[in-house]
């Protein structure tokens, strides 16, 4: 099947009737596209597992049109929880909650908690409302790639990985382009279990207490695998110092460089410059790495990010791709 219109209302319609009926869709959301299905159905959550090869207890987060659907999945939310939805609802903010019995298990990978979240994308909203309207209040949907690869923010990016008879919903490129923040809140001390576009400062603040770490008691959550996000070609992260030294040097062939740093000529690298802000380097990380795979890099230097909360999120994405 070809790519949709995601503002085309008949496409919305049948993605909406296809997860109603048990089956898989992608759509956009304002982090990544996402692969989707009904919550409710652990046969249709068992799809999403199979066709990504994820692990069935790696938890999914299941996006929900407003507070009301998320509580057929959770109960109700604490004062914490509260004030996050309240800041960052709509928005690119994921919370775990604690689940109720019987429902979501296997979107929820067998854990007695939930990952919930209310996306921003016009698109997505659209989808969750008319899925709402056909008896479907939250659909499961992890970013729309094979496990611990790349995440997509494009519609081709989705069709490159599935082929084309999943039904794409295409919104363009996705504005943020890193995967969403994950807050626990199912103990007494909300904890950032993954740092996302949202700085932890303004989280922190609208809170008004600091974010715990992670901990062995915390839940399982999507993204946290020491290896993910990971290109074709092997990552390697590295300080400016140690970067402009390699430069000087004789670089390996079919070498992608992606820094502040312009490589020399002699290097003969495919070269991107890495913006000077965190939410520019976020909004086009992912696509650099499957254009620097596209363009059969075998090796990619990556300079490490600045200092600063601001660039948790890269931070993050780049130190796991590094790490597969």
């Amino acid at each position: 099947m070809p790519l949709a219109d995601g503002r085309d209302a008949r496409a919305l319609q049948a993605a909406a009737e296809r997860v109603a009926a048990g089956g898989l869709v992608a759509f956009p959301t304002e982090t990544v596209y996402g692969l989707g299905a009904r919550a409710d159905d652990d046969a249709a959550v068992a799809e999403i597992f199979a066709a990504k090869g994820r692990p069935a207890d790696h938890p999914l987060i299941v996006h929900i049109a407003d507070l009301d659907a998320g509580l057929d999945f959770a109960e109700a939310p604490g004062d914490a929880a509260r004030a996050l939805m309240a800041r960052f609802w709509p928005g690119p903010l994921t919370l775990i909650l604690r689940r109720r019995p019987g429902r979501g298990e296997a979107a929820a990978g067998g854990q007695p908690s939930i990952a919930l979240r209310l996306p921003s994308h016009p698109i997505a909203l659209a989808l969750l409302h008319e899925c709402a309207r056909l008896g479907v209040a939250g659909v499961a949907a992890p970013s729309a790639n094979r496990f611990g690869r790349v995440s997509p923010t494009t519609a081709a990016h989705v069709e490159q990985e599935f082929g084309p008879d999943l039904l794409v919903l295409d919104g363009g490129p996705c504005d943020v382009g890193i995967e969403s923040a994950i807050v626990d809140c199912t103990r007494e001390t909300p904890a950032l279990l993954r740092p996302g576009g949202l700085d932890r400062r303004l989280l922190e603040e609208a809170l008004g207490q600091p974010l715990a770490a992670p901990d062995a008691g915390s839940p399982r959550a999507s993204g946290t695998l020491v290896a993910h996000y990971a290109p074709a070609a092997r990552l390697v992260l590295m300080e400016s110092a140690a970067l402009r030294a390699r430069l000087a040097g004789r670089p390996p062939r079919s070498l992608a460089v992606y820094s502040r740093l312009v490589p020399p000529a002699s290097a003969g690298a495919a070269y991107r410059r890495m913006p000077g802000s965190a939410s520019a380097v976020a909004h086009e990380l992912f696509a650099v790495l499957r254009e620097f795979d596209a363009g059969g890099a075998s090796l990619i230097w990556v300079e490490q990010p600045p200092p600063g909360p601001e660039w948790d999120g890269v931070r993050d994405r780049l130190s796991r791709a590094a790490a597969a």
